[in-house]
């Protein structure tokens, strides 16, 4: 989730449901060059395909290895839809987040930022349900893991990044509660970034963001990105991570307060050779671990996650109200 309150009310209007049609035909996604070192990663003559479209906002792509396919959430529509190459696109899971959502409120009920756990199994990021959840592809039981910090109810988790030893980083803006921070319903007095473990509690990394959203980490797991969407200070901070996965220090990676074009700073995903995949104002920016920028997806709409798919050298993108496919040149799960 990357963008103003105003746009997102649009979105969720009837309105854009008609709109949608249209903003998906108005302009051609593209690939704007910064620098001749995005050629190692996408090819000159590479095209962004468009896939799917009709969707309220597209969110939280992941790739299904075993079952090769993707899914991907509409979050103020509650529906997770899948799409494959043979069977196009479909309702995966309705709802997909909270069922029966008060409107007065819960803004977002749906599901957001989605993973896959090491096991196979999905995460959820439960804006509506304000919880982490795992759903059991095969048998189709649904857990929720955390919902709550020190006793308090999450705000509405966004988006999560799995670590190798099984831990959960993940974001808790208050984007799906009406009213934001001012949500009587709100708990806690602060946006934080979490870590969760296994039968452990979550563990607050970071309670000052104003708005948390994209989470990811380096290949080595010794860098935490995590963008803030704060329309008054867009930028995307890292963190140096100690040998227990805990932050020791942090600084700003991007300064995303200057950058143009729609959107702000949201999902985002690393390759195993560090490249970074950036959702940014003006769409997803490519950039190197040093914070180069090689070069940005651009959709004339915001680009608000993206994962690889297929066997790995496929970046996937939640644009809007549809989703993109684009061809790498490297392997986004293999270094």
């Amino acid at each position: 989730m990357s963008f103003s309150l105003d746009r997102r009310a649009f979105l969720a209007s009837g309105a854009a449901l008609l709109a949608a049609p249209a903003l998906a035909q108005a302009v051609a996604p593209s690939i704007r060059r910064v620098s001749p070192k995005l050629d190692r990663i996408i090819a000159p003559d590479a095209k962004v395909e468009v896939i799917a479209t009709n969707i309220k906002w597209a969110e939280g792509p992941v790739w299904v290895r075993q079952g090769g396919y993707l899914l991907f959430s509409d979050p103020p529509a509650n529906i997770m839809r899948k799409w494959s190459r043979k069977g196009g696109v479909s309702v995966f899971m309705e709802p997909s987040g909270l069922p029966n959502p008060d409107p007065k409120i819960v803004r977002e009920a749906g599901s957001n930022g989605m993973a896959m756990d090491h096991q196979g199994r999905l995460l959820i990021a439960n804006s509506g349900g304000r919880s982490l959840d795992r759903y059991d592809l095969a048998t189709r039981k649904r857990t929720v893991l955390v919902d709550r910090y020190k006793g308090k109810r999450f705000n509405s988790p966004n988006d999560m990044h799995v670590a190798k030893s099984g831990a959960i980083y993940f974001t808790d803006p208050p984007y799906g509660l009406l009213n934001g921070d001012d949500s009587p319903a709100k708990e806690l007095p602060h946006n934080g970034v979490y870590r969760w473990t296994e039968g452990g509690e979550a563990v607050l990394l970071d309670g000052s963001l104003t708005r948390p959203n994209g989470i990811a980490m380096s290949p080595d797991e010794k860098r935490l990105y995590v963008s803030v969407s704060d329309e008054k200070a867009r930028r995307i901070m890292v963190y140096d991570l100690d040998a227990r996965g805990m932050p020791t220090g942090s600084r700003v990676f991007l300064d995303a307060s200057a950058m143009p074009g729609p959107g702000n700073p949201d999902g985002m995903k690393v390759a195993a050779d560090g490249t970074l995949f950036c959702s940014s104002p003006g769409g997803m920016w490519v950039l190197t671990p040093e914070g180069e920028r090689l070069g940005v997806i651009e959709d004339g709409m915001p680009i608000a996650n993206c994962a690889f798919g297929d066997d790995g050298s496929t970046l996937y993108m939640a644009s809007s109200d549809r989703i993109l496919r684009l061809p790498l040149k490297l392997n986004g799960w293999k270094a």
